[in-house]
């Protein structure tokens, strides 16, 4: 998981790199932000359009727009965070018209600051088959949660008994366990979704496999 803080006058471009990459972030385009991200999703973290000093963004401005250092647009984290969250690549204008204007006459700058999550993908296999896990050239499998067991009255449910689908108590406590220790490092991996994989949790229940996952880059060297 990376974090940064970037500051630009107008536009501003944050760079997500893979993670055995040096990161750095890229600024260029003079008039937004844009958030990229490799093989990862963004999350913000912070964002404030306003003025809180009397140095940034002040090069070639009128002191009197420089002065306001308690101006904030107390709305940019969820503005920022309703665009760009979950996407790989994202940009948003520093500008009243998207922010609004929280302080009339200041020079103002957008700060944002987020982080590179691993973007997850969910499978589901129905007890007695198999769950597929695949990453491309380069990657290998990371287990973020598994489950075996029941939720609800619709996954798994066709043609099966009406009483074998009323529990939706029923988790195998170990299965991210298991799954972490079959599958990760590894570019493929399958699993069968039985109870002699993870044990019975619920007896007469039928029951089923979610696993998400991520893929990592492999580290250079390795």
């Amino acid at each position: 998981l990376l974090y940064t803080v970037s500051t630009m006058c107008q536009k501003l471009v944050l760079t997500c790199f893979p993670l055995f990459q040096a990161y750095c972030p890229k600024m260029f385009d003079l008039n937004a932000v844009s958030l990229s991200g490799s093989g990862q999703v963004i999350h913000i973290d912070s964002a404030d359009y306003g003025r809180s000093d009397r140095t940034t963004c002040s090069q070639g401005r009128p002191s009197q727009q420089l002065q306001n250092v308690n101006c904030a647009s107390y709305t940019a984290t969820d503005l920022v965070a309703e665009m760009c969250n979950g996407k790989s690549r994202c940009s948003v204008r520093a500008s009243n018209s998207v922010f609004g204007d929280p302080c009339f006459g200041t020079y103002k700058y957008l700060q944002v600051s987020y982080s590179c999550k691993r973007s997850s993908i969910g499978e589901t296999a129905c007890e007695h088959s198999t769950v597929d896990l695949t990453c491309g050239s380069g990657q290998v499998i990371h287990i973020d949660s598994a489950d075996y067991g029941r939720h609800d009255h619709t996954t798994c449910s066709q043609g099966r008994p009406s009483q074998q689908l009323q529990n939706v108590n029923c988790a195998s406590s170990g299965a991210t366990h298991l799954m972490v220790k079959m599958c990760n490092g590894k570019s493929r991996c399958s699993v069968r979704a039985s109870n002699s994989v993870f044990g019975d949790p619920c007896f007469g229940t039928y029951k089923y496999l979610q696993v998400s996952y991520s893929c990592e880059h492999i580290p250079i060297g390795e």
